[in-house]
């Protein structure tokens, strides 16, 4: 499974650090930011979640929104990438237990791994 990227912005260095361990110890990969500016750039990667101190002093709450929702304009994903997208949220949701992402979707086990497969989604 691909551990979820996490940017965690905090404008408390410890604070920030010990929520970086304690994403790092449940398996996510916390990308640390001292200031709004940085996570904002950090949001240019690729990232699932955004931990924000919202008493950061440089936050521009406008700007952030801007940011976020930047892709609303952006072509759709073709169907495939966007069933690829979502078997790898299941997958990661129940922790690579096929039986159980399969119940979840609603369609058989056979279906699911024949999905996997053609999406190289397989565990390595």
């Amino acid at each position: 499974m691909k551990p979820l990227y996490v940017v965690v912005a905090h404008g408390d260095a410890e604070r920030r650090e010990a929520i970086a361990r304690a994403l790092r110890q449940a398996d996510y990969n916390p990308l640390a930011a001292a200031s709004a500016g940085a996570a904002a750039e950090s949001l240019a990667a690729e990232v699932d979640a955004l931990l924000l101190d919202l008493a950061l002093p440089d936050l521009d709450l406008s700007a952030l929104r801007r940011v976020l929702s930047s892709g609303e304009g952006a072509e759709p994903d073709s169907l495939e990438a966007a069933e690829r997208r979502h078997l790898a949220l299941v997958l990661r949701h129940t922790e690579g237990n096929k039986r159980r992402a399969a119940h979840i979707l609603g369609i058989s086990r056979s279906t699911l791994l024949n999905k996997v497969r053609k999406y190289g989604l397989e565990e390595r």
